[in-house]
């Protein structure tokens, strides 16, 4: 009865000892408690500064025929397209316009009709021709919106000025019904667009994304099990035992590059086979192009993930780290919100995750057949490289210093 009576009691005393262990190994780490508490904070803030949500400008090329007596000063049309556009060049040659279309230099072509005017005075709307080349298809919606928004304000223009010719028309003869044989309708909207898209293939909103969340699976994965490792390692004696293991440390590190590389190579082949059979992602450009990119985002979020770890000194500071890798990947890769909305100099500092590069390359290899970036096929190489290189050296001076301290 007496062991009844003191049960609660035992057990309370037995939870606020795991309570007081717990807190203890907090209060030793302070620097993890720092981290979990003003890194969310940090990146929330360089969110809420360098995020404009301003879309940036199109940029623009009007192709206008030759001998059509349509203006072909840039100002001209700036004041139609408005801040939403960017007139970038006004010309007669629509092959060339295509080819940086085509390129990505440009985001859009407006073809100006030749015959308006005649068309106008037979009744019948001129057509405006508008080609761009997007794969999102938010984005390929936003352009049709601006075209459209352009065409009202060149009808209102034509409209403005037939009503001006005609009340001047009346005035001088004193007679009415000059353009009585207009169709109300093509007096109302005397032009229309036509928007046409170069793009190889308009996917779905999850055809679209689906490239963008395996490249960031990818990579949190990566960083996630290789940030693990070496503080796993540490904490139970493995780096003494390296110490005195015929193997150096860059051998060790590429164990470890390769024995996770595989382990996510696998994960992406089998990722990409369900979206592609699956849901029907498209997949035009060539497997192998595809694969090398994903190599070097596997590459280089490995590295990312041992950077971690090196500076680690718990595996849940690790988890921490990792963590907020991903938070920030989520902001500031391109996967929620366009890069271009932001600030340069968050710009800047988005370039740095890898996986600012793999969205972009995943989703044009496998969405356009091809990519106008190859800079960032580079820039992933690069990133990969230096991380490698820092890892190097510091489980280097880990080794080294374990070495020295058991002399």
């Amino acid at each position: 009865m007496r062991d009844l009576l003191f049960l609660p009691l035992k057990l309370a005393t037995r939870i606020w000892a795991l309570v007081g262990k717990e807190w203890l190994q907090v209060i030793r780490r302070p620097g993890a408690l720092v981290t979990l508490v003003f890194a969310p904070f940090a990146i929330m803030a360089l969110f809420g500064v360098g995020y404009t949500g301003e879309r940036r400008p199109l940029n623009t090329a009007i192709v206008v025929p030759e001998g059509s007596g349509v203006p072909t000063d840039p100002t001209a049309y700036q004041e139609i397209g408005g801040p939403a556009v960017n007139i970038v060049s006004v010309g007669s040659d629509l092959e060339t316009a295509r080819a940086a279309l085509l390129d990505e230099t440009i985001d859009l072509i407006v073809v100006v009709p030749a015959d308006a005017q005649q068309k106008f005075l037979q009744g019948e709307q001129s057509v405006i021709g508008v080609e761009q080349n997007r794969v999102d298809p938010l984005r390929e919606a936003y352009t049709r919106i601006i075209a459209d928004r352009q065409v009202q304000e060149v009808n209102q223009q034509v409209i403005q000025r037939v009503a001006a010719a005609g009340q001047q028309y009346l005035i001088q003869n004193g007679v009415s019904g000059a353009f009585t044989s207009i169709p109300p309708e093509v007096l109302a909207a005397p032009a229309k667009a036509e928007v046409t898209n170069w793009a190889p293939v308009t996917p779905t909103v999850i055809g679209f994304f689906t490239p963008a969340v395996l490249a960031l699976v990818l990579q949190h994965m990566a960083v996630t099990l290789t940030a693990l490792s070496l503080v796993r390692e540490r904490l139970s004696g493995v780096i003494e035992i390296y110490r005195v293991a015929p193997v150096t440390s860059v051998e060790v590190l590429l164990g470890t590059y390769v024995a996770y590389g595989i382990v996510s190579g696998l994960i992406a082949a089998a990722v990409v086979a369900l979206a592609v059979f699956g849901l029907g992602v498209p997949m035009l450009g060539s497997v192998i192009e595809l694969a090398g990119v994903i190599g070097l985002l596997i590459f280089a979020s490995l590295g990312l993930g041992m950077l971690i770890s090196s500076v680690s000194d718990s595996e849940r500071q690790a988890v921490q780290l990792a963590m907020l890798v991903l938070l920030a990947s989520v902001f500031f890769s391109g996967f929620v919100l366009p890069l271009d909305e932001f600030s340069a100099p968050v710009q800047k500092i988005a370039y740095m995750l890898p996986v600012t590069h793999g969205i972009r390359l995943i989703q044009d290899f496998m969405l356009r057949g091809s990519t106008s970036a190859e800079w960032q096929i580079w820039a992933l190489g690069i990133i990969g490289a230096v991380l490698f290189l820092a890892t190097a050296l510091s489980l280097q001076r880990a080794v080294s210093r374990d070495s020295g301290g058991n002399r």
